[in-house]
């Protein structure tokens, strides 16, 4: 027992010398990882590498969903390189309501500032899309849901006049939770403004292209977004006027399956032709050299 047991001490020794593992300097280590590197889909949890993702248009490859993109982002899918030259960068919002909630309008426009970089969410100009000019603007919904007030409609209603005053095709891609309630019936107006525009070009023949993205709905839905000669829609978006919520709730009865989505409203004649994200390029091109000739 005596030779056994101090045949033992050598090894306690050993054991006890052996250190604890220091969990906090590998949770320190974690922490200085860089962020954004992976990405998890939101549709089949799928986590993706964020590299490959927007190598992908920023669309799942495993499930095809198609994750929003900003308005730079877009520009960059579709325009042809260093053709974009933008138009009324120099307008601002403003808070002519003086609208406070639970804080107040100039503090959510600085907010939406700081965090985009951008003064409006929207982007109207001039640019090339397959070599064929065109007046393009695009909603981004990282502004304050891509709501729509006055200074979207003049941007929006400025890029429609530049199309009738050159006489080239009209595009809008519409992402946006609707009318900006924060100037009340000042951003409703921009209905009327945008829409009576977009007559003018079907007076004159000039073809106006709509794009909706996800989501697209409110008072853009009910006005310019679904008024084009072509209303493109990427797969599975929201569109809409109001929520299915707030519709079941009024008409007190379920709504269909897919209601609101756009494989569901082109099945319902709203909606003329579902693009998956990759193709949209080609299919511009391919309905504005229709109508050129």
């Amino acid at each position: 027992m005596t030779d056994s047991s101090s045949s033992d001490i050598p090894r306690l020794g050993w054991f006890g010398s052996v250190k604890s593992p220091k969990l906090k300097s590998y949770k320190k280590q974690a922490s200085n990882t860089p962020s954004g590197i992976w990405k998890k889909c939101s549709n089949c949890a799928e986590i993706l590498q964020t590299s490959r993702l927007k190598e992908n248009l920023n669309v799942c490859p495993y499930c095809d969903h198609h994750f929003r993109v900003n308005a730079i982002e877009r520009l960059e899918m579709l325009v042809d390189k260093d053709t974009f030259e933008e138009w009324g960068s120099e307008l601002r919002t403003t808070d002519p309501l003086e609208f406070v909630d639970k804080t107040t309008y100039k503090e959510r426009l600085a907010t939406a500032y700081e965090n985009t970089g951008l003064h409006d969410g929207t982007l109207s100009g001039l640019a090339m899309i397959g070599g064929h000019q065109v007046a393009l603007s695009l909603m981004d919904f990282s502004f304050m849901g891509g709501s729509m007030g006055v200074v979207t409609g003049e941007k929006i209603a400025f890029g429609l006049e530049k199309a009738l005053e050159y006489k080239i095709p009209a595009i809008i891609i519409s992402c946006s939770g609707g009318a900006r309630m924060q100037e009340g019936l000042l951003s409703l107006m921009q209905m009327a403004k945008t829409s009576s525009v977009i007559r003018k070009l079907k007076n004159e023949g000039i073809p106006y292209f709509s794009v909706l993205t996800d989501p697209t709905t409110g008072g853009v839905a009910a006005s310019f977004a679904m008024l084009g000669d072509v209303n493109f829609s990427e797969p599975k978006a929201l569109i809409g006027f109001a929520g299915p919520r707030v519709i079941e709730q009024s008409i007190r009865e379920t709504l269909p399956e897919g209601f609101q989505r756009a494989e569901f409203l082109c099945e319902h004649g709203f909606i003329d032709r579902i693009v998956h994200r990759h193709n949209l390029k080609s299919d511009l091109i391919f309905f504005i050299e229709t109508f050129n000739h």
